[in-house]
């Protein structure tokens, strides 16, 4: 169970950084020539991506008129929403696969032992073992 706790939490300060990931993406996207509009739509579009994709700590954002009117705005938003949902789906999918993992691995430590435990039991079967009583 401590794991789960760890897991949420590691998924949550991941989640932080993939938003500041894209939050500074925005200016690197501008710096590296694409226009303020596409960036602003891909900004937008991420965050929407990421909720979509699971982020609890992220919401919809998305300029309604401004993606009706402007194409470069409404192009930078569907690509920052698929690219975004996709990293955030991905980074769920490996979290509940690392969980499941662990369930895994407890399970059969707990069938090992179970196993061993049957296995002592049918070797002492048939065994008087009533003199070992006065060990304790």
């Amino acid at each position: 169970m401590q794991y789960i706790s760890k897991l949420l939490i590691v998924s949550a300060i991941a989640g932080l950084f993939v938003t500041a990931g894209c939050v500074s993406q925005k200016q690197t996207m501008v710096n590296q020539g694409f226009p303020i509009s596409y960036a602003d739509g891909f900004d937008d579009g991420c965050h929407s991506g990421q909720k979509a994709g699971g982020n609890m700590f992220e919401q919809f954002k998305k300029d309604v008129n401004r993606f009706g009117v402007d194409r470069q705005y409404a192009q930078g938003w569907s690509d920052g929403f698929r690219q975004c949902e996709t990293e955030q789906e991905a980074m769920q999918r490996q979290i509940r696969m690392g969980m499941e993992q662990q369930q895994f691995m407890e399970l059969k430590k707990h069938n090992d032992w179970e196993e061993q435990h049957h296995l002592e039991s049918e070797l002492l079967q048939g065994i008087d073992t009533s003199g070992l009583k006065k060990l304790k």
